[in-house]
Formats: structure tokens, C-alpha cells, sequence
């Protein structure tokens, strides 16, 4: 399991990595207020408790999947389904919190395709 905790941009070899669990895409999970991802891995769970381990408290912690070689983000994972914070789906719901997340994982991952 190749997972990173990112808080600058990914280099090349970072993205390679990541990618070797599903080739396509990366899943991750971003932490919104400290402004880091962990990503790589087979299940979004795996970055999640990689964030959880290095500081991050759960209800800031959303995952989504990246997929470099079109620079695109979905937000989707089963560790978004939360009624208690009012995203009852694997989608997530709140569009700030979409663009939020589309922001930190840009910042981080575009422009490299790996």
C-alpha cells in the first residue's frame, strides 16, 4: 500500500507511486482545515486513518478519487456518507465544501500526471 501525506505539490515520482494500487486513479482524502491529503492505497479508509494518525480530526476528513491523466476529481467515497454532518450519500452534498476540496487537490496534484 503506496499512501502519502501530501501538503505541497506531488512530484512526478509521488503520483507513480500512488497510482500502482489502481493505475487510473488515486483515492484519497483531504482534510479541509489542515489543508493535507493522503493519498494512494485501495480503499479511501487507508487515507483517512493516515490523516487520522497524523492529526486530523475525522469530521474534517473527505475522500474523493483523482484521476491525473485528465486532471479530474469526483467526489465520491464511502467515508463521506455522514448524516450526522448532512451528506447522507457517498456524494459529497455541500458544494462549498466540493470547491474547497477541488481547490487543496488541485493545488497539489495538477499539472502532474505521473
Amino acid at each position: 500500500m503506496n499512501i502519502h501525506l501530501l501538503r505541497d505539490h506531488a512530484t512526478s515520482e509521488q503520483i507513480t507511486d500512488m497510482r500502482e494500487e489502481l493505475g487510473s486513479y488515486i483515492k484519497l482524502a483531504a482534510d479541509v482545515v489542515r489543508g493535507v491529503v493522503a493519498g494512494g492505497g485501495e480503499m479511501h479508509y487507508d487515507c483517512e486513518q493516515v490523516l487520522l494518525d497524523n492529526g486530523s480530526q475525522q469530521e474534517n476528513i473527505w475522500g474523493a478519487n483523482w484521476y491525473p491523466d485528465e486532471q479530474r476529481l469526483e467526489f465520491e467515497a464511502l467515508i463521506n456518507i455522514r448524516p450526522h454532518q448532512n451528506n447522507r450519500t457517498m456524494m459529497i452534498q455541500d458544494p462549498e465544501l466540493r470547491t474547497q476540496i477541488d481547490k487543496l487537490v488541485r493545488s497539489i496534484f495538477e499539472g502532474k500526471s505521473g
